[in-house]
């Protein structure tokens, strides 16, 4: 069914039920997971380059740790998985990740954290939604199970 399931993650309550999902279905189809943190250069535009080193540093260090988690679940599960931190505009990133990466399906949240999060899965997951090639999967943040 697919080979290379794609979950963009910020960290959020939010975005582990995305990985809830890719998860099970890459179980179910024998996928490998790619988990893709994205550091959106463009928050932090206005800032001094020494500030700017000090939040870069910073924000690098919990989407390690966001996709170390998802590695973490998922080998537990027996899967094959791929980490990858990378600059830029999210939406664009996932949509270039997913290109060149064959990605057959994209599952994401629909909204992130609030304030910063929120724009990182919020209207990205519109934007990724409008512009892929690929089905994306998206769980609506904030249902109960």
């Amino acid at each position: 069914m697919f080979d290379h399931i794609l979950v963009p993650t910020d960290g959020s309550d939010e975005a582990e039920r995305a990985v809830d999902e890719a998860i099970a279905l890459a179980a179910a189809s024998d996928a490998t997971i790619h988990a893709l943190y994205v550091v959106d250069v463009r928050s932090y535009s206005t800032l001094s380059e020494e500030s700017w080193m000090t939040v870069q540093e910073a924000v690098e260090d919990a989407g390690e740790r966001a996709v170390e988690r998802i590695e973490t679940r998922a080998k537990g599960e027996g899967l094959r998985v791929t980490t990858t931190l990378e600059p830029g505009v999210p939406h664009s990133v996932i949509l270039d990740y997913a290109e060149r990466n064959d990605v057959d399906l994209i599952v994401m949240a629909t909204h992130g954290r609030t304030g910063l999060g929120h724009v990182l899965l919020g209207s990205v997951t519109e934007k990724v939604v409008r512009g892929s090639p690929v089905p994306v999967l998206t769980v609506r943040a904030g249902d109960d199970e």
